[in-house]
């Protein structure tokens, strides 16, 4: 429960930090971004091509970023607002610097590509609170009515420590942990594409619950029903039970669910950022050039149909009934939008594709904050010494608790509960202030002297993603047999080997990535877009920073079977 992986090494010179570099694409996002080169050039004949793309969050904006300095004109279609499900939110009646992330909220130092953008806007990042992590002063769990506070996972009853060694026995043993883990750190593409090439192969087919039973480790029903009440990294991770255990394996290989950091003043500040920067080094714009002026501050409101038109235009239909015809699109939003909420060509993708969009899995997933008066959390009890309130993992409605402050004696923010699946869809029918009253009597059978809603100072604030009509869902995660779904959209952009009237429309987003539900994967698909797009138009990388499409025969992921 305190990390994700076993025996986590320190980042330091000999141990070489762990990225996501992979497992199933290794290409080495972050240097492309680094190199001086840039990301490619595209014919001065097209410079000012307007390029459609669809989605105003962060894969969206990285996107139109890139493609804006490559010296194409972005023409960006946002149906709500821009941010996506980086969405930080305030509460009424509240200072601006009280804030509540409905979305995205938390990011794993292996996010590198993310970071990149963190960095170009001026955005800092601090330690977020999760469940022993060395940031939180104290955890607090709670399962069949046993509560247990601790600072240290040692804290804990010695069945907790049991469940942790079954998880790290049953990784090395099911998955070849540290192999994997050393070769990610190195870089080693041979290694890794010889180890994961065998446990897809081996695991496509698995849930994450049946390779918890296949464990030795495992035996004990006991061990698997408080691991997945109480996991590993940031908690209980039943909810992910059904889905692939492949899914699993990239989390835990990549550190994902590790040493996560929050982005100061919310999250929603890195595309609205992107959106204003003007970028110092530009192709045929002046400088001064933003994505935001060159939309006149407002992108265009949400498309409502997608269809091929003659000489190889893709045509979009926006809520306003405007039409425009471009010659390349890129979509980022959720991908089951082209089933529901856009009109569409069935010509826009190849049958396989759209039945791969088709099975996509999206999970659900819940959050209900409210607003204090200050961190009375890290008040003492008289008479145990201990944290009045902790971080609390528990079976009940609420789940998961985050208590998020900015120092003593000023106001701050509780994340009542944080839900997936079907814990989430308890919450569906309920209103904010339903919630907050469901919410607050689970916590006080655990908390029964501490009076929380005494320090309520404004209205909670909830969302329900699977409730939301622009997402439909919190994230993408691959049931067991999904492998080649997710593999055809991942490489959607590598158009060469398309017939012709299939090309033009890109897929990007995190869940066309391999790691759903990371704005990592957001960037890594925006930047094959990218690559794409400017291949489209006849550009190239430089020589000397090869980019994804160019390195993607090396490197391509593991292609399975079809008969």
């Amino acid at each position: 429960m305190t990390s994700t992986v076993p025996n986590a090494v320190p980042h330091t010179a000999a141990q070489p930090p762990i990225t996501m570099f992979g497992p199933d694409f290794p290409y080495a996002y972050d240097d492309y971004l680094a190199h001086p080169a840039g990301l490619g050039q595209i014919p001065a004949t097209e410079h000012g091509t307007e390029v459609a793309v669809v989605g105003g969050g962060l894969s969206g904006l990285v996107t139109a970023y890139e493609l804006m300095k490559m010296g194409l004109r972005p023409v960006v279609y946002e149906a709500d607002r821009i941010g996506g499900r980086l969405r930080t939110v305030g509460f009424d009646g509240c200072g601006p610097e009280l804030t509540a992330e409905m979305g995205a909220m938390r990011f794993p130092p292996s996010s590198t590509a993310l970071q990149h953008y963190i960095d170009l806007v001026g955005l800092t990042t601090r330690p977020f609170p999760n469940p022993l992590a060395a940031s939180t002063p104290s955890t607090v769990v709670d399962l069949k009515g046993a509560t247990h506070y601790a600072e240290t996972l040692d804290d804990l009853p010695a069945v907790y420590r049991q469940v942790a060694e079954a998880w790290q026995a049953c990784l090395e043993e099911g998955a070849d942990f540290t192999a994997m883990n050393r070769a990610l750190r190195e870089r080693d593409v041979p290694r890794i594409r010889e180890i994961w090439s065998r446990l897809v192969t081996r695991l496509d087919n698995q849930t994450f619950y049946g390779f918890l039973c296949e464990s030795r480790a495992f035996r004990s029903f006991r061990h698997r029903e408080i691991f997945g009440q109480v996991g590993f990294g940031t908690g209980g991770w039943d909810t992910d039970f059904p889905n692939s255990v492949l899914e699993i394996l990239r989390v835990v290989y990549t550190e994902a669910d590790d040493h996560h950091r929050g982005i100061v003043g919310g999250s929603r500040q890195l595309p609205l950022r992107l959106w204003e920067r003007e970028p110092r080094k530009i192709v045929h714009w002046p400088l001064g050039t933003s994505l935001s002026a060159l939309h006149d501050g407002t992108p265009r409101p949400a498309v409502t149909r997608l269809h091929r038109t003659a000489g190889d235009r893709v045509t979009v239909t926006d809520a306003t009934g405007d039409i425009r015809s471009y010659r390349a699109v890129v979509f980022t939003a959720q991908s089951w939008m082209l089933l529901s909420k856009i009109d569409c060509d069935e010509a826009l993708l190849p049958i396989d594709h759209w039945t791969a969009v088709e099975r996509t899995h999206y999970m659900e997933s819940s959050k209900l904050f409210v607003p204090v008066d200050r961190p009375f959390w890290r008040d003492k009890d008289p008479a145990t010494g201990r944290d009045l309130m902790s971080m609390t993992l528990t079976d009940r409605m609420t789940r998961g608790t985050y208590l998020l402050d900015d120092g003593p004696d000023r106001p701050a923010a509780i994340c009542l509960s944080y839900t997936w699946c079907d814990d989430s869809l308890k919450w569906l029918p309920l209103s904010a202030n339903e919630r907050m009253d469901v919410a607050l009597k689970s916590l006080g059978e655990i908390y029964p002297g501490v009076d929380i809603r005494g320090h309520i100072i404004g209205n909670p604030v909830t969302v329900s993603w699977e409730n939301e009509p622009w997402f439909l869902g919190a994230f993408k995660a691959n049931l067991p047999g999904h492998y080649r779904y997710q593999r055809r959209l991942f490489t959607h952009f590598m158009q060469d080997r398309l017939p012709a009237g299939k090309r033009g429309v890109f897929l990007a987003g995190d869940d066309i990535s391999w790691t759903a539900g990371w704005a990592e994967g957001a960037v890594q698909t925006a930047l094959n877009a990218v690559w794409g797009v400017m291949h489209q138009f006849g550009g190239a990388t430089d020589p000397a920073n090869p980019g994804p499409g160019d390195l993607f025969d090396t490197i391509a992921p593991v292609e399975l079977p079809e008969d």
